[in-house]
This record gives C-alpha cells, sequence and structure tokens, in this order.
C-alpha cells in the first residue's frame, strides 16, 4: 500500500490538512499525520487543535510514496523553518518522489528550488516565493512529481487530485461521487 505523510505544524490550515488526510484515507490511501514540533497535540491557525499520529524525530519516512505540506499562516512558515523536513524534501525531491504543497507552503518548495521550471500555484501574494515556478492560478496545478493547491476552497479538488495521482482516476472519481460531486 503507498504511504503518504502529511505535516502538521502550529497554525496549520485546518481545512487543507484535515479534508486532505480524509480524502486520501477514503481513497484507500494509507496517511499518517506527522507533528513537526516537539508534543502530537498541533493546534491550527483557527484554534482547531488535532492529534497527529506521530513525531517527525521518531517517524521513518522511507517507504513513504508522498509527502503533504498543508498551508495556513503561521503554519507555511513553522513548516519552512523545519530543517529536518526540508531536507527529507529535498531527498524526496532528488529521487523523483511526489511531493504536495497547498495554500502558503509551496514556498518552502520554491525555497528549495524544487520549484523551477514548473508548474505550480499558491495562495494570492505568495508568489513571488515560488522561485523559478510558472505561477499559475487554478485551483490545482499538475507538473512532474509536484502538486500544488491554492487554498482553502481547494483542499477538496487538492485530496483528489493526490488520490487520483498515488490511486489512478477510477479510484478518484469513487472518492468524489461519494462526496457528492455537486458540492465539489
Amino acid at each position: 500500500m503507498k504511504k503518504v505523510f502529511v505535516f502538521l505544524a502550529d497554525g496549520f490550515e485546518e481545512t487543507e490538512a484535515i479534508a486532505t488526510i480524509d480524502v486520501l484515507r477514503r481513497g484507500g490511501v494509507e496517511t499518517v499525520s506527522v507533528s513537526v514540533s516537539e508534543t502530537t497535540s498541533v493546534t491550527g491557525a483557527h484554534q482547531v487543535t488535532v492529534i497527529a499520529d506521530r513525531l517527525f524525530s521518531e517517524t521513518d519516512f522511507s517507504d513513504g510514496a508522498m509527502l503533504v505540506l498543508p498551508g495556513g499562516m503561521p503554519g507555511a512558515s513553522h513548516l519552512n523553518e523545519h530543517a529536518g523536513l526540508k531536507a527529507l524534501l529535498q531527498d524526496y525531491a532528488d529521487k523523483d518522489k511526489k511531493i504536495a504543497a497547498i495554500c502558503a507552503a509551496p514556498l518552502v518548495l520554491g525555497g528549495l528550488n524544487l520549484l523551477q521550471g514548473k508548474r505550480a500555484t499558491v495562495y494570492p501574494g505568495y508568489e513571488s516565493l515560488l522561485k523559478g515556478a510558472i505561477v499559475e492560478t487554478s485551483p490545482v496545478v499538475k507538473d512532474a512529481n509536484i502538486i500544488t493547491g491554492r487554498g482553502p476552497g481547494a483542499a477538496l479538488p487538492f485530496g483528489l487530485a493526490l488520490v487520483e495521482t498515488l490511486q489512478g482516476k477510477e479510484k478518484a472519481d469513487k472518492v468524489a461521487n461519494d462526496l457528492l460531486p455537486a458540492a465539489i
């Protein structure tokens, strides 16, 4: 089974994290939420506290198929300050493994020069931080091994794009149908 790691930092955007985790799990993807702090209790930008499955410091990422960065502020900044996460992202990129980021979190990828010459999207106002990217305003953009989402309103389409990438279009379509597509 494919395994995805979703990283949580204090100040994360709750809708992006929870909806993405939910959609991935509905799609049959083993999804592990990982706190980048010293505790599994992580509080989002709108004061919703969740309990992550694991701590970064105690997780083996070698069997992962994808790394996912939810946005939100200051969550995306906290992710960007985490040296271990940045080294892991670089390692996944070097191995051409899948990486996904939504809202402000693509700024982490931009800072690592992982978006050079690639199409990407980001929350309005953060475009200048996507160094070398071809910035688009689409809700979800896939380019090679990188998938980016624009913001909270794109959380469900973003999650579905991740399911499609990992499990195929048929599985993503089934999950979308189960979510009542008129609402998406």
